[in-house]
């Protein structure tokens, strides 16, 4: 595709309006004839042009003003890298969405990493990609303490995921910290 840089990115933001789910910055490299990393500076200037990207482990996705179906609810957790896949698992498969991973780091303060992750799916793609990259999960610079954002459809629904959770010894809870 020719053109300006400006052009592309003005481009490259129609796409992501039409988008129904995440774009890769691999899928619009190829549909633009640039490098990928060519797209990630675009999504950059993008950011910094006050748009409202979100980078999730499946890709680009707009954020679009409208409201989410659901109720967002904070929680605590604690597990070993082997409980992140059972913990993803647990959320999805009962009717919730892991929005993000929240850490407080030492240095740097509050880190969040975007997850999105919906389904069994979303889980398995995520846990593929912290293999294929060799990435540490967050979870690693905090001895496993993390905090999680979770969407759900109904308050009920966030009480069937944190019994699980608690059943499973995942949640993180003031007395476990007691003890």
């Amino acid at each position: 595709m020719q053109g300006t840089s400006a052009q592309r990115r003005e481009k490259i933001l129609q796409e992501l309006e039409r988008a129904n789910g995440p774009v890769s910055a691999s899928a619009l490299a190829r549909q633009f004839s640039v490098s990928r990393q060519i797209i990630v500076g675009d999504i950059a200037l993008l950011r910094a042009s006050n748009v409202d990207i979100l980078a999730t482990p499946r890709g680009y996705i707009l954020q679009k003003k409208e409201a989410h179906s659901g109720t967002c609810y904070t929680i605590a957790c604690r597990h070993d890298e082997e409980g992140i896949r059972r913990e993803l698992y647990t959320v999805v498969d009962l009717g919730g969405e892991v929005v993000d991973v929240i850490i407080e780091h030492p240095v740097y303060g509050q880190l969040t990493g975007p997850l999105h992750v919906a389904s069994r799916f979303d889980a398995d793609l995520f846990m593929e990609r912290l293999a294929r990259h060799q990435a540490e999960p967050l979870c690693r610079l905090t001895n496993g303490v993390h905090l999680h954002t979770l969407r759900c459809p109904n308050g009920e629904t966030f009480q069937r995921i944190t019994a699980a959770l608690r059943e499973q010894g995942i949640l993180f809870e003031k007395e476990e910290e007691e003890r």
